[in-house]
C-alpha cells in the first residue's frame, strides 16, 4: 500500500466513524474538511472504498432517503449506495489512531491526523505534536544551513522564496509549541466527538477551537516548504 493511500483509507474510516455516508458526501468532506485531499478525484475513492468493503472494515448499504428509493425506477440508474463502517473498521480506525510512527509526522499524514485528534487520546497526541516539532526543528536547521551555504550565489527572488519557506516551518514550529503546552497543561481541544457528545473547551474562547496567538498561526500542514 503506498503512503498516500494509506492516509486516504484512514481519512476515509475516520469520518465513516461519525457517520455512513454516499461517496459524494464523502468525497466532499475529504475536499472540504481535509485539504490534503482537494485535488483527489472518484478515481482514487472508489477503489479505495472497494477495498475497504473487501477487508470488511465497510459495508454498502441502499441508501433510505425517498429519492434514493425512486432513483431506480424512475431513470433506470441504480440507487445511490451508503457506505458505513462496521464494528472491525471501528477497531481498525482506533488501532490507526493509536499509532505514533514516523508517518505520522510527514505532512499529508500529520494534517489527515491532526483532523481527527479529537478522536484521539491525549498521550498520543502529545506523541504525533512532539514528533511532528522534530521533525520541523530537523527542516528547519538544514534549510538554515542550506541557505548558509548558498546564499551568495543566489538572486534576489530565490533568496526571498527561501525565507519565505524558513518562516512557514517557523511559523508552524510556534503554532505547534501552543498546542503541545495546551496539551501538558491538561487543557481538552475536543470539539464535538463521534457519537453526539460534545466537551467543551476549558481555555477561553470559542469551545472547541485551537488556541491561536498573534501571528503565530501557520500554513496548512503539508504546505511547507521541503
Amino acid at each position: 500500500m503506498s503512503r498516500r493511500s494509506g492516509i486516504l483509507e484512514f481519512a476515509v474510516l475516520g469520518l465513516l466513524r461519525e457517520s455512513p455516508m454516499h461517496g459524494y458526501e464523502l468525497r466532499k468532506r475529504l475536499n472540504t474538511s481535509l485539504g490534503v485531499f482537494r485535488a483527489f478525484s472518484y478515481g482514487t475513492l472508489y477503489p479505495c472504498l472497494k477495498t475497504l468493503v473487501a477487508n470488511g472494515w465497510l459495508i454498502e448499504e441502499p441508501g433510505n432517503t425517498a429519492e434514493d428509493a425512486l432513483a431506480a425506477p424512475l431513470s433506470g440508474r441504480r440507487a445511490k449506495i451508503v457506505y458505513r463502517l462496521t464494528a472491525e473498521g471501528k477497531e481498525h480506525f482506533e488501532e490507526l489512531l493509536s499509532q505514533t510512527g514516523p508517518d505520522a509526522y510527514e505532512d499529508e499524514h500529520f494534517a489527515a491526523r491532526f483532523a481527527f485528534f479529537g478522536q484521539t487520546s491525549r498521550d498520543v497526541r502529545m506523541r504525533v505534536l512532539e514528533g511532528r516539532r522534530s521533525r520541523l526543528e530537523e527542516r528547519l536547521e538544514k534549510m538554515r544551513a542550506s541557505l548558509a551555504r548558498t546564499r551568495e550565489r543566489l538572486d534576489d527572488y530565490t533568496l526571498e522564496l527561501q525565507r519565505h519557506g524558513m518562516e512557514s516551518v517557523e511559523r508552524e514550529v510556534r503554532w505547534l509549541n501552543e498546542l503541545i503546552e495546551s496539551e501538558r497543561a491538561g487543557r481538552d481541544l475536543k470539539g464535538p466527538a463521534s457519537g453526539g457528545s460534545a466537551q467543551q473547551n476549558t481555555t477561553k474562547g470559542t469551545p472547541g477551537v485551537l488556541p491561536r496567538s498573534g501571528d503565530s498561526r501557520p500554513d496548512t500542514p503539508g504546505d511547507t516548504a521541503t
